[in-house]
């Protein structure tokens, strides 16, 4: 039985979808000025993760990540760029997908930009206004009442006067209190503005998750994701804004990933410390990367640093070379106790570290079987295989795995099998002198060699 931790009652709660074998997902995508970084790799990793395990679980799973393609941050970079920001949020956007299919993410099932449902937007704002939950400004600017909306701050578990106490920011004419937040901003000169009631401007950023979470999902759905930091207050005012259009709750579980610390520091670009994903593509296999990211609790923080790649490197080594030669194709299903202890740790709020333990298990067995029953090696490593596809990881064949990133011709393999043969036979003839000298003339080329009963085998060091 599924159990997830809401972040909405701080509790761990069985989960129970508002349709039997239907579930809705919306998570918050990335803002498209930059490259991601390894924090857009983490929280994407996770819910990838979790939309995979709710699907192998039997659900049928809409998947809703956005784009916001429209910002500050975007303006700005585009200006200077000197370039348009359709053109920079299009190249940001192409970028991304290239990251994420590297990193065996799927793609959602819907993937709406924030510049293609401004008309659902200003519907949203229209209604708040007329309800009173929201006002123009002094500036023309549209906010959001906070104070009129009696549950605000139940997501963050924060209080108005904790809130209020945390503001520095020195009230003005445009807002009737500091705690209002913006809904729609007015045009300024030489910025990309639509046409509203208010007049051109462009909404602001946290309506655009309202309005494409219920074009597609419907006004209440089941579960919304994204990182801690989204707490509050973009998913604090979300929940606001919405419920005040349809006085139903917005979604009913939230769940929430832990951040990526650099060496035990946040990340961040004044610290010098800010790695994107094709910075860390280029030190490690972006599997590595991937096993990395899952192998600490979703809600829990991760700490980014060169050991801890190194390590998660090793361990997938490890998953290769355990199947390395066995036929992992079958698609058997075998309920055992592997299967079952796998279920159990996912069911437990999607606890991927006590997963990859059962599939650690799962290795020690396979390589005590394939000296003694292939047959069963082999199933076991293909149940290893699928298991493991949930997570996101082993999906690729071992030869291949191994030789990523090597440079290989035919020159240097043919080198390679012809050392293995002459090998092969100075053991036969008790050279052993010359097997040992052939082994590390093999290991200087960065070619590991692996005798079985099966005969001799090698990969890439």
């Amino acid at each position: 039985m599924l159990q997830l931790h809401n972040s909405l009652t701080k509790k761990k709660e069985v989960f129970k979808p508002l349709n039997e074998n239907q579930i809705s997902i919306y998570v918050c995508g990335i803002t498209t000025y930059d490259y991601c970084h390894i924090g857009h790799a983490r929280s994407n990793s996770v819910f990838d993760t979790i939309v995979r395990y709710l699907r192998f679980s039997g659900y049928d799973v809409t998947y809703v990540r956005n784009i916001t393609d429209i910002d500050d941050k975007i303006i700005n970079r585009a200006k200077e760029n000197q370039e348009e920001y359709t053109a920079l949020t299009q190249r940001f956007i192409t970028a991304m997908h290239e990251d994420f299919d590297k990193l065996n993410i799927l793609r959602p099932d819907h993937e709406p930009q924030a510049t293609a449902h401004i008309a659902q937007m200003i519907s949203l704002i229209e209604k708040l206004i007329k309800d009173e939950y929201a006002y123009v400004g002094m500036n023309g600017d549209v906010y959001y009442r906070v104070h009129q909306f009696k549950d605000y701050g139940k997501l963050s578990h924060k209080t108005l006067d904790e809130l209020k106490s945390g503001i520095r920011v020195a009230l003005t004419d445009e807002k009737e209190s500091p705690l209002d937040f913006v809904l729609w901003k007015s045009a300024k000169p030489d910025e990309p503005a639509w046409d509203s009631p208010w007049g051109k401007g462009r909404p602001g950023w946290h309506i655009e998750c309202s309005a494409m979470s219920m074009e597609l999902l419907g006004q209440t759905f089941d579960i919304h994701g994204g990182g801690n930091d989204l707490k509050f207050p973009h998913h604090e005012n979300e929940v606001a804004q919405s419920e005040a259009c349809t006085h139903k709750p917005f979604a009913h579980y939230w769940l929430h990933n832990g951040m990526v610390t650099i060496d035990k520091q946040k990340m961040s670009k004044s610290l010098g410390n800010f790695f994107t994903i094709r910075e860390v593509f280029e030190k490690f296999k972006p599997e590595v990367i991937r096993f990395f990211l899952i192998s600490s609790h979703y809600r829990s923080p991760v700490n980014y640093s060169q050991a801890s790649l190194e390590i998660a490197e090793q361990a997938l080594d490890r998953f290769y070379t355990c199947m390395r030669g066995l036929n992992t194709e079958s698609n058997i299903v075998i309920d055992n106790i592997y299967q079952q202890n796998f279920i159990q740790a996912m069911d437990d709020d999607f606890n991927t570290p006590e997963a990859l333990a059962v599939l650690f298990e799962m290795t020690h067995e396979i390589n005590k079987l394939r000296h003694t029953d292939v047959e069963q090696a082999n199933l076991l490593a293909s149940q290893l295989k699928n298991l493991a596809n949930i997570l996101g990881i082993l999906y690729q064949e071992c030869e291949h795995y191994f030789s990523e990133n090597v440079e290989i011709n035919p020159e240097l393999l043919a080198q390679i099998d012809a050392l293995i043969l002459e090998r092969n036979t100075a053991r036969t003839d008790k050279n052993w002198g010359l097997a040992d000298d052939i082994r590390n003339k093999l290991l200087a080329m960065n070619v590991v060699i692996e005798d079985s009963m099966d005969g001799t085998t090698w990969r890439w060091k």
